[in-house]
């Protein structure tokens, strides 16, 4: 009897040791159990700031974006109903059928034809009110209870504001169906500037550090999250700060009852561009339908007012998502590409102002000598012709750059050396990114020279290469921006600008990391000279004249050899005012085929003068509001 009381003794003691054990040592582990199993979490991302333009106009910013949602807690009792009666209906079908076989069915497959038909019900009544016949996806209802039960359903995205209305107004009193309502990227001037701002995609949001539920299983909605352009460029600062809710949930994973944690999302910083959006669009609509680019600098601070790429797309097909059938559309017109940054193209006679650089700083070019000229230059058996408009004769510096005299810079060039004009070429920058604040920057400038010859055309530099090169031609390589650089930093004497796309602070002090550009004031004011006279009444840039302004430029036309045959780039490179230069300005408008017949001063010129005309009426009207009392 005495062993029967030990034996119990003991029994009891483990008993009481493994109840201690799960009550005292495991009840943290199973109380996590327990959250894990009862409650569930849900991401909710914060919207994306906005992008300015340089007087404080919205460039981006975010609409609501309306669906008609329902909950599939508040259905349970609909599913299980239209379940009963699908299992009921094949039940008594058998039985008509007077088989003798044993009735047999796939329950999982009537579970899920019962959901399919409960929520395609509530889709066709929003069908028949809106006047739409979209169909569910038996797909996209499974992957939603697999991966997003506690999320409402989407029946119906993105409503137009009719669409919404009609919702609003005819749905009955109490229905299951809501609309709910987030946000997507807008951008109110549709195609302008797509390029530099870029655009986003769905992307899942990172939870907040400080909600609870690390542990627990988590539910997201999409975030977006900026892919090209400013959007990526600044995706930190523009996106915005996720919250979040903790829910219970039942045996069948639905939700019930108030949140038991719950944070806030806030919306991402915004940014402020130099992008001027009304010159922006008087770029682009002067560029109107043809293939090109215009890049527009302030002088003084490096800020890009301009940045047009034609062909372009409008953003807002890219939001909420970006279908298939528009990739195809942006693919055909071949207008992915930014071609104000990263087209790369020889720059025609604008290059011929670094060449009169070059050869004055080689001591090779007195702007007062009278160079014989003619119809054509030689270079060993080689003719090197003069433009159609020659030939010129006893020609001087102003007077060769307001003619754009092929001959004279072919004398020019051969007399500085290749030597001398791609080092100039390079102090200014061509060959380098020009550092400003945009994803994938261009890298593939060519600036070529003897050693680059050896090295890629595996023979030595030739006499008449020089002379190609000095008129902006040969294997030159650069992007608009380059030339839109170059202009404001000859504008300011200087060899290089250091670019920005974010306005900068007043009173900020520019360090543009050049040095000056190494001329006298006298032969600098004989380059001055001559650009005045392309925009004068006789130059080749006079359709770029603005009364009451005093307009330097420099026109260009350089030919290509493309697969269709030989195409034609016009070019416009300028800056204004000459007595105290605020803008500069680079247009290049390509040939798309040997049809096109373009040329710098008709079909370039004119687009530099929308661009300017508009930078000049605004800063008339801005003088004008100061002077109210």
């Amino acid at each position: 009897m005495g062993v029967f009381y030990v034996v119990a003794v003991l029994l009891f003691g483990v008993l009481a040791s493994g109840l201690a054990w799960r009550q005292l040592v495991m009840h943290q582990e199973y109380r996590e159990r327990e959250e894990r199993q009862s409650q569930r979490r849900i991401i909710q991302p914060g919207p994306r700031g906005n992008i300015y333009d340089y007087s404080g106009k919205i460039l981006v910013g975010n609409r609501p974006r309306f669906s008609a949602v329902v909950y599939l807690e508040e259905l349970r009792s609909e599913f299980h109903k239209e379940y009963v009666r699908i299992k009921r209906e094949l039940e008594d079908a058998h039985d008509a059928s007077g088989s003798e076989e044993k009735f047999t069915f796939d329950w999982e497959e009537i579970l899920w034809q019962a959901r399919e038909n409960v929520l395609q019900k509530y889709l066709d009544e929003i069908n028949d009110i809106i006047g739409t016949n979209n169909q569910l996806s038996r797909r996209d209802i499974r992957r939603h209870f697999g991966e997003r039960l506690l999320m409402p359903f989407e029946l119906f995205s993105d409503l137009t504001e009719e669409q919404y209305a009609r919702l609003i107004e005819q749905l009955p009193l109490g229905s299951v169906i809501g609309i709910y309502t987030d946000t997507t990227r807008y951008y109110p001037h549709g195609p302008a500037a797509a390029h530099v701002l870029g655009y986003v995609r769905g992307s899942w949001q990172i939870p907040p550090a400080d909600l609870p539920g690390e542990n627990l299983r988590t539910y997201s909605y999409k975030s977006e999250v900026g892919i090209n352009g400013l959007e990526k460029e600044f995706n930190e600062v523009l996106q915005g700060e996720s919250g979040g809710e903790v829910h219970r949930v039942d045996n069948f994973q639905y939700q019930f009852g108030d949140p038991i944690a719950q944070k806030n999302a806030k919306q991402g910083e915004s940014i402020q561009t130099t992008l001027d959006i009304d010159l922006q669009l008087a770029a682009e609509k002067a560029l109107g339908d043809r293939t090109g680019a215009v890049a527009a600098i302030m002088v003084e601070t490096g800020e890009v007012l301009v940045l047009a790429s034609s062909p372009g797309y409008d953003l807002n097909d890219f939001s909420p998502r970006l279908t298939q059938e528009t990739v195809d559309e942006i693919n055909e017109k071949g207008a992915w590409v930014s071609r104000a940054t990263k087209g790369l193209y020889p720059p025609g006679s604008t290059f011929k102002l670094l060449t009169s650089v070059a050869g004055m700083r080689a001591g090779t070019l007195d702007p007062d000598e009278q160079v014989k000229g003619g119809s054509y230059f030689r270079v060993g058996n080689r003719l090197f012709p003069e433009h159609n408009g020659g030939p010129y004769y006893n020609i001087d510096l102003p007077m060769a750059i307001e003619k754009s005299s092929n001959v004279y810079y072919y004398d020019q060039g051969i007399r500085a050396g290749i030597d001398n004009i791609s080092a100039e070429a390079r102090r200014f920058g061509f060959d380098t990114p020009l550092g400003l604040e945009l994803p994938f920057p261009q890298t593939r400038m060519l600036i070529p020279d003897k050693e680059w010859s050896r090295r890629v055309r595996g023979y030595g530099w030739r006499p008449g290469d020089t002379a190609n090169v000095a008129i902006g031609q040969g294997d030159l390589l650069v992007t608009p921006l380059h030339v839109a650089a170059f202009t404001a930093s000859l504008a300011r004497r200087e060899t290089r600008t250091d670019l920005t796309l974010i306005k900068r602070q007043p009173g900020e002090v520019i360090d543009h990391g050049g040095e000056p550009i190494g001329i006298s004031d006298y032969e600098y004011n004989k380059i001055l000279e001559g650009m005045e006279r392309v925009v004068g009444p006789r130059g080749t840039g006079r359709y770029a004249m603005i009364d009451g302004i005093r307009i330097a430029g420099k026109t260009g036309t350089a030919q290509v050899k493309r697969p269709s045959g030989k195409i034609t780039l016009a070019w416009f490179a300028g800056f204004a005012p000459i007595e105290n230069p605020q803008i500069a300005i680079a247009v290049i408008v390509e040939g798309t085929s040997s049809t096109d017949h373009y040329a710098g001063g008709s079909t370039a010129a004119p687009v530099a003068r929308a661009v300017m005309k508009e930078f000049f009426k605004e800063r008339a009207a801005d003088e004008l509001l100061s002077m109210q009392p």
